[in-house]
């Protein structure tokens, strides 16, 4: 790889690019949930989650569509549980006691994505990629990390974000008269 400075400069650019093409391109995805509906489930508790945080409920809609496709039973090979996919002991630490409840994993996932913004001086991608890969990974790296699976992560979820965001403006301008 090269230098970090050209390979963060380059992850912008991709990332960019990247934002643009899958905020279009989401929609054709198989997903077992419609962001074009101009709802999702559990809505509700993530806009409340999101505002009792001070988070972009979008980048937390994002996240859970990319963690788990909004599935509160999902499960991943090193052990991550929940729509937010917490690990056992961030849960804990999180005041999670069970993290197949939606309300709980919910509240437990945007609060350690809030600790990750005000870790990173609210930074999105920074954020999501301490979420995905772990603080000490964006800390040595000086920002996203130079893994395969991060970079896509970061990228999934902002670019789902964009296109709730689209999605609700839209929503928002068809209902006013």
């Amino acid at each position: 790889m090269a230098s970090s400075a050209a390979s963060s400069t380059s992850f912008d650019q991709q990332l960019s690019q990247a934002t643009d093409a899958q905020a279009t391109s989401a929609t054709t995805s198989s997903t077992s949930v419609d962001a074009g509906s101009g709802s999702v489930p559990y809505e509700q508790q993530i806009e409340a989650a999101a505002q009792k945080y001070g988070i972009d409920p979008a980048v937390l809609k994002g996240l859970i569509k990319q963690e788990s496709g909004f599935n509160p039973n999902a499960g991943s090979s090193a052990g991550a549980q929940g729509l937010t996919q917490l690990m056992p002991g961030t849960a804990a630490s999180l005041g999670v006691t069970n993290v197949h409840d939606p309300a709980q994993s919910i509240d437990g996932g945007a609060h350690y994505l809030k600790m990750q913004l005000d870790r990173f001086g609210g930074d999105y991608s920074k954020a999501l990629a301490a979420y995905n890969a772990g603080p000490g990974a964006v800390q040595r790296y000086g920002g996203v990390p130079p893994y395969a699976e991060t970079q896509n992560y970061v990228k999934n979820v902002l670019a789902f974000a964009q296109q709730y965001r689209q999605t609700n403006s839209n929503s928002n301008s068809n209902s006013t008269v």
